[in-house]
């Protein structure tokens, strides 16, 4: 759920090789506590014929659980930080901290949409080490950059310029612009940033 969701029970199985009934048990035993979710009518996706199957979805507390080691701590840090220094101290720190993720990702040589994509992975690979656990995928014209995980998103909640660095190092890297349609620090299941590989069509 935290990598793919929203989804179905069924998936869900066949990924760990877990009977329905084994799968069941599980997400009953998540719904109830709170760490997971059935999945809005518009993250669903109904396919084929038939009853649309129910699809399920990771939950603030449930990522909760994954660990946010020293959020208190950081928080602390950060509003000590800002009041020495004002908002460019924590900008600059946002900048420098982004820059340890993706310090040995070599930015895109070429503006072709291969090298773009290879980019976007290598970046994604860097922020899976550092514990966000990232993926890329095609959506239309372009590739978005996945973040199924936040380490620091409650204090990103506080401090949105951790987020505001993440965006402008991607951009940096990949030398075109990039949109950011959402953050777990916002509440969405996933920080998602979208890659555009087809440049826009200029004025005629």
């Amino acid at each position: 759920m935290l990598e793919d969701g929203p989804i179905t029970a069924s998936e869900i199985g066949t990924r760990l090789g877990l009977s329905a009934a084994g799968v069941r048990r599980h997400l009953d035993a998540l719904l109830e506590s709170g760490e997971a979710r059935e999945a809005s009518a518009g993250a669903a996706r109904h396919r084929g014929r038939g009853r649309p199957a129910k699809y399920f979805q990771i939950t603030a507390k449930g990522r909760g659980r994954l660990g946010h080691a020293y959020d208190d701590l950081a928080g602390a840090a950060m509003r000590q930080l800002r009041e020495v220094g004002g908002d460019a101290a924590i900008t600059d720190f946002a900048r420098r901290r982004v820059q340890a993720i993706v310090g040995e990702v070599e930015p895109a040589s070429a503006q072709t949409p291969e090298d773009l994509e290879q980019t976007a992975d290598a970046i994604a690979d860097a922020f899976t080490s550092a514990g966000f656990a990232a993926s890329t995928r095609p959506v239309g014209n372009g590739v978005q950059i996945c973040q199924h995980h936040c380490p620091v998103s409650h204090v990103a909640e506080e401090f949105p310029e951790l987020c505001d660095a993440e965006q402008e190092a991607f951009a940096q890297l990949l030398g075109t612009h990039v949109q950011r349609l959402a953050t777990i620090a916002n509440g969405d299941c996933a920080c998602t940033t979208h890659v555009p590989l087809v440049p826009p069509a200029g004025p005629k």
